[in-house]
């Protein structure tokens, strides 16, 4: 069964929820579900080709997108940084000390909720041509 559309609806969901997130100050939340707004975008597209995607990698998923599609530096920039936000926003250990939402900032939040924002829009563009 082909569901991109419930990818999309997800991923802009969380696109939704690191917004939200951003303002209430939860910063390490507001990266991690940028990322995961990313994630499911591209793999909206994947299913809209009919293909699986694996992984939870952003850079990985449009470098395998990239072999049919043109992924700009820019994009696949963006998703190399989503990806570093993927495990230590979660975990106290991935940081020498203190707690993820001791470690993230307003500023990085708003880079990475402006990095799923181009990658969704790229997603959106790409599901209405495939």
């Amino acid at each position: 069964m082909e569901r991109s559309a419930d990818w999309m609806d997800q991923a802009q969901g969380d696109l939704a929820h690191a917004k939200d997130d951003m303002e209430r100050r939860f910063y390490d939340w507001a990266c991690f579900s940028a990322q995961q707004a990313a994630e499911k975008a591209v793999k909206a597209v994947f299913q809209k080709m009919g293909a699986e995607a694996w992984g939870h990698s952003v850079a990985d998923l449009l470098d395998e997108l990239g072999q049919s599609r043109f992924i700009s530096e820019e994009l696949r920039d963006a998703a190399l940084e989503l990806d570093k936000a993927y495990i230590p926003t979660r975990y106290p250990n991935a940081h020498p000390s203190g707690s993820p939402r001791r470690r993230y900032t307003r500023t990085e939040a708003e880079r990475m909720v402006a990095h799923a924002e181009g990658i969704v829009r790229f997603c959106e563009g790409l599901l209405s041509t495939v």
